[in-house]
């Protein structure tokens, strides 16, 4: 019985949580409408989780555009097609790949340091202290990293397009011996718009709910420093499985209600 009484438990919790924060978004929505702006955090945000990132996810989308296009050009050995695999790697790569890895990278990066700067200023009062002052915590911590996230993880996704397309090039061409103009030509054939188009949409939405995720948690934030480990570890999990659901979602609606 204990069980049941722990699974009934957390799904109270659970549906307590997410109402919770489905009106923590509402008030997002309401803040972003309402100027002035702080542009200047905006650019440092900006600059924090965009330019700093560059890097690493470049790395990250170049070594597993390699591997699938390693994957790709061995499967499609089998059937004698091995130039399809440049279309492959470009179609994965704009359509899934790029935005679901570049948002686990900054999930990791960015999110988890979002979720423990301002759980460090709840479990210190600082928090307190601006709700005092009349100083919205939403307004000034939240909405601006909104506005950064949904500028850098696009710019980051379609640097991670680039970056993934040309590490399967290189893996294909000059690892496996593919044919490079062949290639080449099945990829500029069977990519369009819409697979990149559907990417960049996919990493809005993933900046919005990872931003908002990550800085709900550290606003809740609560228990001391062991409070701040544990509500950053919460926020980067919960942030990850919601962008891996999210992208279900994005892609069955793609591809039902608009045929993309």
């Amino acid at each position: 019985m204990k069980v049941f009484a722990n699974i009934g438990e957390f799904t109270v919790r659970a549906y307590a949580d997410t109402w919770k924060f489905l009106v923590f978004v509402k008030e997002i929505f309401k803040w972003m409408f309402v100027p002035p702006y702080r542009f200047n955090q905006i650019a440092d945000h900006t600059e924090k989780i965009g330019i700093q990132s560059i890097v690493i996810v470049a790395l990250s989308t170049f070594t597993t555009g390699m591997i699938i296009g390693l994957q790709l050009v061995n499967i499609m050995k089998l059937l004698g097609a091995q130039t399809f695999a440049g279309a492959g790697v470009a179609i994965s790569m704009s359509r899934e790949l790029a935005p679901v890895i570049t948002a686990i990278v900054l999930i990791a990066k960015n999110g988890s340091s979002m979720t423990a700067e301002i759980g460090s200023m709840k479990v210190t009062e600082q928090i307190d202290a601006m709700e005092t002052m009349a100083v919205s915590p939403l307004r000034y911590l939240v909405v601006p990293r909104i506005f950064a996230s949904l500028i850098a993880f696009p710019a980051l996704t379609a640097l991670a397009n680039v970056v993934g397309i040309f590490g399967g090039y290189v893996a294909s061409v000059y690892v496996m011996q593919v044919n490079a103009v062949f290639y080449s030509k099945t990829m500029y054939f069977w990519v369009d718009a819409d697979d990149i188009v559907t990417g960049i949409l996919k990493a809005f939405v993933f900046g919005f709910l990872v931003t908002a995720v990550c800085t709900y948690n550290g606003l809740k934030t609560r228990g001391g420093a062991k409070g701040v480990g544990e509500f950053t570890t919460r926020a980067v999990v919960i942030s990850t499985v919601g962008i891996l659901i999210a992208d279900y979602i994005m892609t069955y609606i793609f591809i039902t209600f608009f045929g993309l």
